[in-house]
């Protein structure tokens, strides 16, 4: 009987722990959809916020050095993406060692071109909706509540300090390594919480290598996963077992690392404005400005050009160090886990981008900030959070104040992404606040000169040279502006500004090369070749001489001497498809038929879509009695929608 009895008690103890099993799966059901819709609608917020930039296009500034007139994208046909995507491996851009951002580029121009910049601009996005897919997770990991993940999650999304990271092409770099570091920490949280599982290693560990070939600031990892290992500890304590274990990844933050100072020096991108003891000011007033900008986002600028001179601000900003550095000390001293975790992350994934080393045009960028204010931002939601749970009755308060700055951001955001709609908006908006800048002047007039805007450009070269009367670029560029004119005046004037832009930089290759170019149009042939052989002379390895002499060459019928710099120059730049083209019509005059053939079929390999080569090859190939290959190409040139001369278009197709 007492048996039944304890059979019986146990059976309804193991059903309660049954029914209380379902009721917790449940319940963490019911949570998951919960944060789920949660996460969606901030997605779906983060995409109108972000909606403007899908309706920009691209800009000059990088743009161009990254993939409009980056040969390793620009040269893409369906017979080299391989060997481009190896060279992209194997190279830098500006310095910088970011192949598979630059790849990224590659793969758009494959599908899309160029003339579809909605698409660049909508994987930019997209990727930074994934960045705030993982920052929700993350959240959720380091134990914040719903609201308080929700508060981090829409900081890290909307802020307006994230503008240029998204809406600026060239910084796929910014949400492409984002997307990896970010993964990569929430699967370590995510082993560290429930066990490491093999596949957590490799997750980890390819996203870790993508993120650093991604953009240089991936090398930061390693520490802030050891800031996690603090954070999640039960005696808060940085450990040498941490760090040690962290070995692997620390020894792939050096590979890069080393790469990158290698590429940055070898391509001159230090720049070092100020020297010694006043780097340092620098980077505590970028210090000092990154922490202010986080809660009131004021004056945004994609260009903060280095001052004059050093104000008194500067100086008195190093209590920005000094205070950093007390905080940190005090907060790990005290255990105040959430303050050690959220500053430590932002000053170890922000310190090497305070520009104490000097490297670009800027001593500040909002993107620079674009991990390291996650750290920021949890502290931020963590103790709003706090301070709601324990004041409920000021909770509601807590809640419209947040959620009324948080409209305020979302508002900054979606205006600010309409600066970057073209070079024009975007060095307008810069001029707003820095008119006494060289750079936004001069590259709002190429982009005025490019479209045309002769009069618009003229004024802003003349700011240039009114700023800095002593720089030689601009005087070339305002001279590049006359020389697209072919009525003598503007040449002349074009003349005297390559002289003046020679005049103060002596040595400079394309200085000389275009005064050559001018002398060739203005008829001086003997000037024009004295210039473009001083120019091969000073450098060999600059195209543009061998170019401008063999357009001098061809024009007199010199065909040797015209073939043999066309051959230097595509020796230097074998990806353009114009030069494989003359080339071809060269070799045509001259009778070699399977030269010709050759460097016909290069260019039509590169622009296999541009009729005039076609056609150009239907011509050349009747000449050589290849009639029926005349015909085939003739027919596509025709249906690329190029004609040319009717007479001989009928000729070639009715030839039997």
């Amino acid at each position: 009987m007492g048996s039944k009895k304890k059979k019986k008690a146990l059976k309804q103890k193991l059903d309660q722990t049954a029914n209380k099993s379902t009721a917790s799966s449940k319940v963490l059901a019911k949570a998951r959809k919960k944060n789920i819709l949660v996460l969606g609608i901030i997605i779906i917020y983060t995409f109108i916020c972000f909606s403007p930039s899908l309706n920009n296009g691209f800009v000059n500034w990088d743009d161009d050095r990254n993939f409009v007139e980056n040969e390793l994208i620009t040269s893409l046909n369906n017979q080299n993406f391989w060997e481009n995507t190896v060279n992209i491996f194997q190279s830098d851009v500006i310095g910088g060692y970011n192949p598979l951002t630059i790849w990224t580029f590659l793969i758009e121009q494959k599908v899309f071109g160029q003339d579809k910049p909605f698409y660049w601009h909508l994987n930019n996005l997209l990727l930074h909706l994934g960045c705030c897919f993982f920052v929700f997770w993350i959240g959720l990991r380091l134990r914040l509540g719903i609201i308080g993940t929700s508060i981090l999650t829409l900081l890290f999304a909307i802020h307006p300090m994230r503008v240029e990271s998204v809406a600026w092409v060239t910084e796929r770099k910014d949400v492409l390594f984002g997307v990896f570091y970010l993964a990569a920490m929430f699967y370590y949280l995510k082993g560290k919480q429930e066990g490491f599982k093999s596949k957590y290693y490799w997750i980890i560990a390819i996203c870790f290598i993508l993120s650093l070939l991604s953009k240089i600031q991936a090398v930061i990892l390693p520490i802030s996963l050891i800031l996690v290992d603090y954070y999640l500890s039960k005696d808060h304590l940085i450990t040498i077992k941490s760090i040690i274990k962290k070995w692997p990844y620390f020894l792939g933050s050096l590979i890069i690392g080393l790469m990158g100072i290698y590429f940055l020096k070898d391509q001159g991108s230090i720049q070092q404005e100020y020297n010694g003891i006043s780097r340092l000011f620098i980077g505590s007033l970028s210090l000092s400005v990154y922490y202010i900008k986080s809660l009131i986002p004021y004056r945004l600028s994609p260009l903060y050009p280095y001052p004059s001179s050093l104000d008194w601000y500067f100086y008195a900003s190093v209590i920005s160090f000094l205070g950093t550095a007390i905080i940190l000390y005090k907060a790990y001293k005290n255990k105040w886990k959430v303050l050690f975790f959220g500053l430590g992350f932002f000053i170890a994934n922000v310190i090497l981008l305070l520009q104490v080393l000097g490297a670009g045009q800027g001593f500040l960028a909002d993107r620079f900030t674009y991990i390291p204010y996650l750290g920021l931002f949890f502290i931020y939601a963590f103790f709003i959070e706090k301070y709601i749970s324990e004041h409920r009755n000021r909770s509601k308060i807590v809640l419209a104040f947040t959620g009324i700055v948080i409209l305020v951001y979302s508002i900054c955001c979606f205006q600010q992404n309409k600066i970057w709609k073209n070079s024009e908006t975007l060095w307008t908006h810069v001029l707003k606040y820095y008119r006494n800048t060289t750079l936004p002047w001069g590259n709002r007039a190429n982009h005025y000169r490019d479209n045309g805007q002769i009069s618009k450009a003229l004024y802003d070269y003349s700011q240039v040279i009114k700023l800095k009367p002593n720089r030689p670029e601009a005087y070339n560029s305002r001279a590049r502006l006359y020389f697209n004119f072919n009525h003598r005046d503007s040449l002349l004037k074009a003349l005297d500004n390559y002289n003046k832009a020679i005049e103060l930089k002596p040595e400079d290759c394309e200085y000389i090369v275009n005064r050559g170019a001018t002398y060739a149009k203005l008829g001086d042939l003997n000037n024009a070749l004295a210039n473009l052989n001083r120019a091969e002379q000073l450098d060999p390895s600059f195209p543009n001489t061998y170019l401008n002499r063999s357009v001098i060459y061809n024009n007199a019928q010199d065909w040797p001497n015209a073939l043999s710099d066309i051959n230097k120059y595509l020796e230097l730049k074998p990806y353009h498809s114009d030069m494989w083209y003359e080339k071809g019509r060269i070799h045509t005059v001259m009778n070699q038929y399977q030269e010709f053939l050759n460097a016909s079929n290069n260019a039509i390999s590169m622009a296999p879509n541009k009729g005039l080569y076609h056609y150009e090859r239907a011509r050349a190939l009747f000449l050589f009695q290849k009639y029926n290959d005349a015909k085939i190409s003739m027919q596509t040139a025709i249906r690329l929608g190029y004609r040319g001369d009717q007479g001989l278009v009928n000729q070639i197709l009715n030839k039997n």
